[in-house]
């Protein structure tokens, strides 16, 4: 039987899994010197990140299975001798970010192995290991009926890394990840075990929430969960000046409990029309299968997916397929927990001379039509090839410092492919700066996992309390042992 998920259906499926790429040089686009091939050095003590342009040299880098009791004594072990030698640390899981956010510079990067997970339904909480992943919670909650409350929308990534970058799914009503953290665990830079709620310690709480983990060493959470349901998905085809009002209707209706768009990609029509889907319960909900993952379908979009670039009739191609073809094929009923165990690998471009950069950005719906329009201005100017972008809902965060929603907001994850040279790099470094001033214009914020092309200044723009975060974490951490780049390139320098 095929398997239609969600990636499969919304990047279209069809019989093009053998077309070949087009040229990708566009001599009406901006040209940059420097068309030399980055290569990212490589070795034991080299990290990287999804970028692939994060390579920076640790110390060590260990990977750490330890039971709870032991993990809290190697945790402060490492801070020990990490505080002793003057060298920082960090923990990371999947590593997804794109400027190492989750690097260590010549310190101790440590990522947790542990996948320990214990299920509450009276509660309707489940406390995890800060090594867990989220395929090992939809793993054990799912035949029990129960599903994550959010997550991202990728099950590769460790919980204790959402909470800590604070990222958002799809799901509605909801904010970020890290309102649905009932409490953590954690260790902090003097070695102290702290249990951090939104009733204790609530300014760690707060710091530690899209705090990148330098406020102190997760060791566990205890997160909420709702049932696992049948979805029945709707499509909607429009006009991108009607995508707001409509988005809103969408979010404000009680029976939508998922829901997110697409704008097309084509240059000609660059952010013209728009998709809404919206996904609500059956009548039926007995009997719920197994949640699924990719299956060979998802892997056949991928390539339609990969076909885009630099073919603008295949842009073409994949709206319909997104709006026409993927809706027929791949509309029926699927429960919660398959919409979302999906891995990022599906998407992978296995390709040396390309990288995936992901960026998002955070308006109020009053600026997201002015949004549009700076994105039309800005990105087909670029030399960057464009291609994709999905439109979720993050509800206002009134708990994390580095808060990127202080009022309900569309988020736009935008997804390009980088050409691996020096020209390449410079050219999307220029876009970046000149999307997030138009986006910090808005009122709206970026979101600080992704490439560190923004200026300080811009930084503290989209971040008010950034100066604020960096005076408290210097009186948590006077020996700046948790670092990251993120602290090095920024926050550090407040």
């Amino acid at each position: 039987m095929m398997k239609f998920t969600r990636r499969a259906a919304l990047l279209g499926a069809g019989g093009l899994a053998g077309w070949g790429l087009s040229g990708l040089y566009r001599p009406d686009l901006p040209t940059y010197a420097g068309t030399s091939r980055i290569v990212a050095p490589k070795g034991k003590n080299i990290l990287n990140d999804a970028s692939g342009l994060s390579a920076t040299p640790v110390h060590k880098h260990l990977k750490v299975t330890d039971s709870e009791g032991a993990l809290v004594e190697t945790i402060r072990r490492e801070l020990r001798e990490a505080r002793s030698a003057g060298r920082s640390l960090n923990v990371g899981a999947a590593r997804h970010s794109m400027g190492a956010q989750a690097i260590p510079r010549d310190g101790t990067a440590i990522t947790f192995n542990n996948a320990g997970i214990e299920i509450d339904s009276a509660k309707q909480t489940y406390r995890a290991h800060a090594g867990a992943r989220w395929s090992d919670v939809i793993a054990a909650l799912d035949p029990l009926g129960w599903s994550p409350k959010v997550m991202q929308s990728n099950n590769d990534f460790g919980l204790a890394a959402t909470y800590s970058v604070n990222a958002h799914g799809w799901p509605v009503p909801f904010g970020p990840m890290g309102s649905t953290v009932k409490s953590v665990r954690m260790v902090l830079p003097s070695g102290d075990l702290v249990t951090c709620s939104r009733t204790e310690n609530i300014d760690l709480f707060n710091l530690a929430m899209g705090g990148y983990g330098l406020v102190g060493v997760i060791v566990d959470m205890e997160i909420e969960m709702v049932r696992n349901t049948r979805l029945q998905p709707t499509y909607e085809v429009m006009r991108a000046q009607d995508y707001t009002v409509r988005f809103r209707e969408a979010i404000q209706d009680p029976t939508v409990s998922m829901a997110y768009g697409r704008l097309n990609v084509e240059r000609h029509m660059f952010f013209e029309k728009a998709l809404l889907v919206t996904y609500r319960e059956t009548e039926d909900q007995a009997e719920l299968p197994a949640a699924s993952g990719s299956g060979w379908m998802a892997h056949v979009a991928s390539r339609i997916y990969r076909a885009q670039l630099g073919n603008e009739a295949l842009k073409s191609f994949r709206w319909w397929n997104e709006t026409s073809v993927g809706p027929a094929l791949g509309g029926g009923a699927v429960t919660r927990n398959s919409l979302i165990n999906e891995p990022v690998l599906t998407l992978d471009d296995r390709d040396s001379d390309r990288t995936d950069i992901l960026h998002e950005y955070f308006v109020g719906f009053d600026a997201f039509d002015r949004f549009v329009a700076a994105c039309r201005t800005v990105i087909p100017a670029s030399y960057q090839e464009f291609l994709n972008v999905t439109l979720r809902y993050v509800a206002q965060d009134e708990q994390s410092v580095l808060n990127f929603a202080r009022e309900p907001r569309i988020a736009a994850v935008m997804s390009f492919s980088q050409e691996l040279t020096q020209r390449g790099e410079a050219d999307h470094k220029r876009m970046t700066r000149a999307l997030i001033d138009r986006v910090v214009d808005l009122g709206g914020a970026y979101y600080l996992p992704y490439r560190p092309h923004a200026t300080l200044g811009q930084m503290t723009r989209a971040y008010p309390r950034a100066e604020e975060f960096a005076a408290v974490k210097r009186d948590l951490d006077p020996d700046l042992v948790l670092r990251n780049n993120l602290w090095d390139q920024y926050l550090g320098q407040l």
